[in-house]
């Protein structure tokens, strides 16, 4: 797939992802996925920061006032070896600048913890362009149903087992923002600081509408065959 055919332009939306070289996993552990989402709120922004000097002043990292964010986030998801977000800009190159600073501070994260290094992410981030409103709306599934393959490798071509361990696994997976739209609070759920919902549209104005949503996908047949699930095929 060709990266950036379509300009990082302010008010468009994009689903931006990228992985580790070489397909490596980059979280190994509970600390990696953490310092991840932490740098997913302190990244947001024009400042500079060092986590060390937040974490001296703050009870919680998502306390600190990191002023007008770079992007507005809409969904996120961090993988073993890879991530995806929903973006779009709040300033001019806002996408590309906040994509730099995060890849950047993980990387010098990861290489100090693990003493290694080089370049931790293949290459640059890629993006593609929400240029339908019905593609942005599925761009909310196909990104919160991301872990489902931790559990089932082969669902996107034979579909899920077992929809209700699905739904359930995804609600438990605590490094997406999956339990944000389902209002599932985990200790507090203080990661929710790392969305912007109000910049997009209100596809889900309530927990329930997401959970339809999500639930329909979960329960696709891939044998059958509609518009809607030629659709998914392709993108997935």
């Amino acid at each position: 797939m060709s990266i950036r055919l379509t300009p990082l332009v302010f008010g468009s939306f994009f689903h931006v992802y990228n992985r580790g070289t070489d397909k490596r996993v980059i979280f190994l552990d509970t600390a990696d996925y953490q310092r991840f989402l932490e740098l997913l709120y302190l990244c947001n922004s024009k400042k500079s920061v060092n986590v060390r000097d937040v974490r001296k002043t703050y009870d919680s990292i998502f306390d600190y006032e990191r002023g007008v964010p770079l992007v507005s986030i809409g969904a996120y998801c961090v993988m073993p070896n890879h991530f995806h977000m929903l973006l779009t800009s709040n300033v001019d190159e806002g996408i590309s600048h906040f994509l730099g600073k995060l890849c950047t501070a993980y990387a010098m994260y990861f290489n100090k913890r693990y003493v290694r290094t080089g370049a931790l992410f293949q290459g640059k981030f890629k993006s593609e362009y929400a240029d339908t409103d019905e593609y942005l709306k599925y761009l909310f599934s196909y990104i919160h149903l991301n872990p489902v393959k931790l559990i089932q490798g082969n669902w996107k071509k034979d579909g899920i087992d077992d929809a209700e361990n699905a739904m359930n696994y995804l609600e438990q997976y605590r490094y997406s923002s999956f339990s944000d739209y389902t209002n599932i609070a985990y200790g507090g759920r203080i990661e929710k600081s790392i969305l912007n919902k109000e910049k997009f549209p209100e596809y889900f104005p309530d927990s329930q509408s997401f959970k339809k949503e999500i639930f329909e996908w979960i329960e696709f047949d891939p044998n059958t065959i509609s518009s809607k699930e030629e659709s998914r095929n392709s993108l997935f």
